[in-house]
């Protein structure tokens, strides 16, 4: 454990990251173009999920770098990359459960998904998130989930997926929880850690 805390420190590691992460956010953000172009400008802030939670971790980063936090962005990063990360890789195994045929790009984007996931989780020593950071982007996530499974504008999945879209949104609501549940619970540990290191 101390020697991952020594890890976390090292600014080439952190670099290393920044640019992985900016260029995965990219990536995502190309990933969505199709999506994007077929929704309505008021709903685009709710799209493109994944890349927007990579976003988020790549400031909280970027910061890092500067040696400064940043809650909300932190709370942000922290839960949608938690939720997302954990999603892409279900709805893909799901997807393929079903008939969908897995190829490279499902593999990658399962691998750097569980990555968005890992390092949100790993990095919670570096958060300084206030509760009321943490109710706002709890607030935000379960409205994306309404209106993701509401007005379906969800991220598109396999089409052998689509016939079981109200038991996807309901594990994503669920995640969403859970999610925001795990966060609250790294808050916490990190505030003892601070208080028993001071």
């Amino acid at each position: 454990m101390a020697f991952l805390q020594y890890m976390l420190r090292q600014r080439w590691l952190i670099w290393t990251l920044f640019i992985s992460n900016l260029l995965g956010t990219i990536y995502g953000y190309f990933w969505y173009r199709f999506q994007i172009a077929d929704t309505p400008v008021h709903l685009l802030p709710f799209v493109p999920d994944s890349p927007t939670a990579s976003l988020f971790f790549t400031l909280v980063l970027f910061f890092l770098l500067l040696k400064r936090y940043t809650s909300f962005i932190a709370a942000f990063a922290a839960i949608t990359s938690i939720k997302y990360g954990i999603w892409a890789v279900v709805a893909i195994l799901w997807g393929a459960v079903l008939g969908d045929q897995l190829n490279f790009s499902h593999y990658m984007l399962m691998v750097s998904h569980l990555g968005m996931a890992a390092e949100a989780i790993i990095f919670y020593r570096f958060y300084r998130i206030r509760w009321i950071h943490l109710c706002v982007v709890a607030i935000w996530t379960l409205l994306n989930d309404l209106l993701d499974y509401g007005l379906d504008i969800h991220p598109w999945t396999a089409e052998q997926l689509e016939v079981y879209h109200n038991q996807l949104g309901w594990f994503t609501l669920l995640l969403s929880l859970f999610s925001i549940g795990l966060v609250s619970f790294l808050v916490v540990k990190q505030r003892m850690v601070t208080e028993e290191e001071s």
